[in-house]
């Protein structure tokens, strides 16, 4: 059987010590990027322009745009499942999370939660800046806003804070019921915070599938790295 030579020798042993997790992480942040890149190309294009209007408009009475589908309570819900995904609650959650992961003297994880969170938190904000997409206007806004559109910073930044931890803390859970639960409650506040965006009439739909897709990528990203930097609890000292 012929040799491989040196170079290719190489990269086959590399590749040979990458564990298939790892390849399919590698698969999903690269989808991640790249959905996000082709909804951005979308929306600077105005290519969009005609679905997200029509989703906000659908979600309000045609005789009163000031008014959403339902009845009141269907608008007031929302504001306060938005609240989930402001400011105010998410560093209160990192806050409370990095304190009980220092409590049960976990200082690299706390370290690397208090990180990955600031780190998404930044993104957002540049992501948000570099594109500058400018807020709805063909409905009335329900709630206060005063900055840019895209991504929905709700919608991201819920997804970074919620499922990186939930991600995290999944690690330390011993039954995988328990596991799945953590990961579930990510992804049901990440989803209905950033529905409740739409609903309210502060973002087009895409801005909130763009803060998703960021979000979850970040946030799987975050998660592996913690597996392969950090030692789970069993193995720390």
């Amino acid at each position: 059987m012929p040799t491989l030579p040196a170079p290719l020798r190489g990269i086959v042993g590399r590749l040979k010590g990458v564990e298939p997790l790892g390849l399919m992480i590698f698969g999903l942040i690269s989808g991640g990027v790249l959905l996000f890149q082709w909804l951005a190309d979308e929306v600077l294009e105005g290519e969009t322009k005609g679905i997200d209007e029509t989703v906000l408009l659908a979600l309000r009475q045609p005789g009163d745009l000031k008014r959403t589908i339902g009845s009141a309570w269907v608008s007031h819900a929302a504001t306060d499942i938005t609240s989930l995904g402001g400011v105010t609650v998410l560093t209160l959650a990192t806050f409370l999370t990095v304190l009980y992961l220092l409590s049960v003297r976990r200082k690299a994880m706390a370290l690397f939660v208090f990180l990955a969170i600031a780190g998404g938190w930044l993104l957002s904000t540049s992501l948000k800046i570099l594109i500058a997409r400018q807020r709805p206007d063909i409905v009335p806004h329900l709630v206060d806003i005063n900055d840019f559109s895209f991504p929905s910073g709700h919608a991201m930044l819920s997804a970074v804070t919620y499922l990186t931890l939930a991600g995290l803390l999944a690690r330390h859970q011993a039954t995988r019921s328990a596991r799945v639960f953590m990961l579930a409650t990510g992804v049901f506040l990440t989803f209905i915070i950033g529905c409740s965006r739409v609903l309210l009439g502060v973002h087009y739909p895409t801005d909130v599938l763009a803060g998703w897709c960021a979000g979850a990528t970040w946030a799987l990203m975050c998660w592996y790295l913690a597996r392969r930097l950090i030692a789970p609890p069993e193995q720390a000292h």
